[in-house]
């Protein structure tokens, strides 16, 4: 091994049995990139194609008939992984192949962002398949929710690309989800995101405030099956914005005593809850969400509140991972302080 090279591994912190890593810094240092900044994918055109691929649970030729046409609205065009209708129990297929199709889409010049079919469960499972330095080579847009958080922070962290959570494939692109969404991937454009007055989600705040930091987060139960792994971004002075689904509350206590005891939460500038959707107290004696809320985040002093739009609903945020953003929790409002797509590419590719 050579001076310089034990020189990277001491500023990074790295064994030296940390290929993956090592191939990383060797891959962008040939680009010319470095590896600490965080590059900005492409905005999206009319016209364009995007990638639709199931990385975690299967679909049917139905879920893809009715992507294909909530996107042909929007004047996009489709290309279809090569595995999106394989099956493997509960999986979309094999997860070399569903790995695979993540891969080919990024590399695929004529794709211009790459869309999950679904949630379920699986994308933890083909982490250690994706090619980073190839991602981040191509960056490009990609979004979806739920399970798809695996693939999201990953990337994130390890292509160091803006990533978004927002609508999977088969979601309800409605109106109030695609004004956020349009703006934010077609148009560039600095968004600040409020719920309307007329929801029927009461928001709560946990700590007034206003904060600065990076917005990371996403699926609450799959960050915490993250923790550990070498796939997740610096919680450092980052906004972390949570959601769930079909959780009793005790389990959100846990998870969030997980978060807790693994550092995370002390590094925090921010705090959101979205919703938690069909989540319960069950039959036994219970806290409510609120008071678990309140028994972790509160203490911390950071701003934080409960009920944005983020999670398993209807009319969801388009939250932008890796970009800076100011939260005001007296209001719950997150306000983008810069633009989540290149701006120096709009109308090129």
């Amino acid at each position: 091994m050579s001076i310089k090279r034990r020189e990277l591994l001491k500023i990074f912190g790295i064994s030296a049995v940390s290929t993956p890593l090592i191939s990383f810094f060797s891959h962008n240092a040939s680009y010319g990139t470095s590896p600490n900044i965080v590059i900005k994918p492409p905005p999206l055109r009319i016209g364009d194609t995007v990638g639709l691929i199931s990385p975690a649970g299967m679909v049917d030729t139905e879920d893809i008939q009715k992507a294909k046409q909530t996107l042909a609205n929007l004047g996009l065009k489709v290309k279809l992984g090569k595995h999106i209708l394989d099956r493997y129990g509960y999986l979309a297929g094999k997860d070399i192949d569903r790995a695979a199709d993540v891969n080919n889409m990024f590399a695929d010049k004529s794709v211009r962002a790459i869309i999950a079919m679904r949630g379920g469960w699986g994308c933890n499972r083909i982490l250690p398949l994706l090619k980073y330095p190839l991602i981040r080579s191509h960056a490009k847009i990609i979004i979806g929710y739920s399970d798809i958080t695996s693939l999201l922070l990953a990337i994130n962290a390890r292509s160091r690309i803006v990533t978004f959570h927002g609508p999977v494939a088969i979601s309800s692109w409605n109106k109030f989800t695609l004004d956020y969404l349009q703006p934010i991937l077609f148009q560039g454009k600095m968004v600040s995101m409020t719920n309307p007055l007329t929801t029927e989600l009461r928001r709560r705040i946990i700590n007034p405030g206003i904060a600065t930091g990076k917005l990371v987060g996403g699926n609450l139960s799959v960050v915490c099956a993250m923790v550990g792994s070498p796939y997740l971004p610096s919680w450092n002075r980052r906004i972390l914005f949570v959601e769930d689904i079909g959780e009793d509350i005790y389990r959100v206590d846990r998870m969030l005593t997980q978060l807790k005891n693994a550092g995370i939460l002390s590094q925090l500038s921010g705090f959101i809850f979205g919703q938690c959707t069909r989540c319960s107290m069950g039959d036994d004696p219970s806290l409510t969400l609120m008071e678990v809320l309140n028994d972790h985040i509160k203490p911390l002093g950071i701003p934080a509140w409960y009920a944005a739009m983020i999670g398993h609903i209807r009319d969801k945020f388009t939250m932008p991972i890796g970009v800076n953003v100011e939260i005001d929790a007296n209001q719950g409002k997150i306000s983008m302080l810069e633009p989540a797509v290149a701006l120096e590419k709009m109308g090129k590719f």
